[in-house]
């Protein structure tokens, strides 16, 4: 749980709540590294229709053995020194929110509408505390944005390291049929640019 007070949603968080949650996240990961974990994924699913089995707000943390293949599938691209997510943060128009080093933008080749990444500008496999405490302040204030402009949406959201670290965030607001699951192919009928424009105003 986030809080011991009831809150649905983590946008629901106050700054305090916010940071704590973070820094619990951060030393959750180092104990699981410690002890011989090579990948943490840490996860928020809000909403049943995003796997949420509580109506409490709260996240999950998976400790594997050995990265997923999410992580493995970027290795080739970085070991011929490209980094998707550094060239992502060139375009300027896609950015929606900045705190400290870490920027919120709009996925430039979102699975929905409104997908988000934040991420530190400088590239790095880890973050350092501070930066995931600014990433995670931006990740609920990304919600509460969506929230204004969508109302309450489910949505799921997790942390990515190993490459360039990242959150993403996914609202579930189109339902990912044949064609995406079967394909790969997503379907996503909102432009990034009319998503960071509606989450930035």
């Amino acid at each position: 749980m986030h809080t011991p007070r009831h809150a649905r949603s983590l946008d629901e968080l106050e700054e305090a709540e916010m940071k704590a949650v973070a820094s619990v996240l951060f030393a959750r990961r180092r104990a699981a590294q410690a002890e011989g974990f090579a990948y943490v994924q840490v996860v928020l699913n809000e909403g049943r229709i995003a796997g949420s089995t509580l109506p409490h707000s709260h996240s999950q943390l998976f400790w594997l053995r050995e990265p997923p293949p999410a992580v493995l599938e970027e290795l080739p691209r970085l070991e011929q020194g490209r980094c998707g997510v550094c060239e992502v943060l060139q375009d300027e128009s896609l950015e929606i929110a900045l705190r400290g080093d870490v920027t919120a933008f709009s996925s430039p080749a979102g699975r929905a509408p409104y997908e988000l990444v934040i991420a530190p500008r400088q590239h790095a496999a880890e973050p350092a505390e501070p930066d995931l405490v600014d990433a995670a302040l931006l990740l609920r204030d990304a919600i509460r944005r969506l929230h204004d402009v969508e109302g309450p949406v489910p949505l799921n959201a997790w942390l990515h390291t190993g490459g360039h670290w990242h959150l993403e965030l996914v609202p579930r607001l189109t339902v990912f049929a044949g064609l995406e699951l079967g394909a790969g192919i997503y379907v996503n009928s909102l432009p990034p640019e009319e998503a960071a424009r509606r989450l930035r105003a």
